[in-house]
């Protein structure tokens, strides 16, 4: 199964408090943090809520 490789790339400062608990649930705490989830639709939406503020690669 593929992976999706996200790095926060912005900061959730300024943004609402759903977006920032997004982030958290993504295992995601600084700028700059990278973590690696498999490639499910419940991983993609959250990646949907905050995708101004992530980059997403493709892993496999």
């Amino acid at each position: 199964m593929a992976h999706l490789k996200i790095t926060q790339t912005k900061s959730y400062i300024g943004s609402k408090q759903n977006h920032r608990d997004t982030l958290r649930s993504l295992g995601l705490k600084r700028l700059h943090d990278v973590v690696v989830k498999e490639d499910r639709p419940e991983f993609r939406g959250m990646v949907h809520t905050v995708r101004h503020l992530v980059t997403v690669e493709e892993v496999d």
